[in-house]
């Protein structure tokens, strides 16, 4: 018998192996197939397992419950259809328009470049940590998929909502600006060579730019957003040299 299920909690291909290999040692359990994309597990067992004891060999970060049916009668025009790229990434799109809205806000009378986009990276580092402090613990996992210092070193995707916080601070309070301006650079370098690789190897996983609070693919605008934020920092330290 076939069963299909929902899971809830999964972030990553990390997640996925692991929930297809405690779901697979089970007794009774043949086959079991995860999509990530989805949060569905399809399960072929040879007598049927109670959700209960599926649960129970899971951790506490996922949560799985079987899948209601689909009536073949509904009518497939109110069928729920499948997020393009662009409206996943809408909740990314809409934080971006709010932190350029205050920033400009903050700086239009008079004009002041330089706090434009000292206030901008500020409020991009405050908001972006808040969203991977949401779930803290979910977060190095997921960021470890595609940063290469957080899969050398997993401590550093713990301290990185820290770091985020703190450089966010610095730019807003006008606080060893230089320092916070080398720091994004080196930072954001690094992650941004891990989105590129990712990208060309098309690896289906989630970006945790936003955490794992809003399940985000990883896309062009992943790259897009590191590179403003890189821009800004190199044009900024420059400026201050000058």
């Amino acid at each position: 018998m076939i069963h299909t299920y929902s899971v809830t909690g999964m972030t990553c291909n990390g997640c996925k192996t692991s929930v297809e290999d405690k779901l697979n040692a089970l007794e009774h359990v043949t086959k079991v197939t995860v999509n990530l994309e989805k949060g569905e597990a399809t399960i072929e067992m040879s007598q049927h397992i109670s959700t209960e004891t599926l649960q129970k060999a899971l951790s506490d970060k996922y949560t799985i419950s079987e899948k209601k049916e689909r009536n073949v009668f509904e009518s497939s025009s109110i069928q729920k259809e499948e997020k393009t790229d662009l409206q996943q990434l809408s909740p990314l799109f809409l934080i971006f328009t709010f932190i350029i809205g205050a920033s400009v806000l903050l700086n239009y009378k008079p004009w002041n470049t330089n706090g434009f986009m000292l206030d901008f990276m500020g409020l991009f580092y405050i908001v972006f940590s808040f969203f991977k402090f949401l779930d803290l613990k979910g977060f190095p996992e997921s960021f470890k998929m595609y940063d290469p210092v957080a899969k050398v070193a997993p401590i550093y995707g713990w301290l990185y909502p820290f770091i985020e916080l703190a450089l966010g601070l610095l730019f807003l309070m006008r606080i060893q600006i230089p320092i916070a301006l080398i720091i994004t650079l080196i930072i954001l370098g690094i992650t941004t060579i891990g989105v590129t690789k990712s990208l060309l190897s098309k690896k289906t996983i989630q970006c945790a730019c936003l955490g794992t609070a809003l399940k985000l693919p990883m896309t062009k605008a992943t790259f897009i957003e590191n590179s403003i934020m890189i821009i800004m920092a190199a044009i900024m330290l420059l400026n201050i040299k000058n």
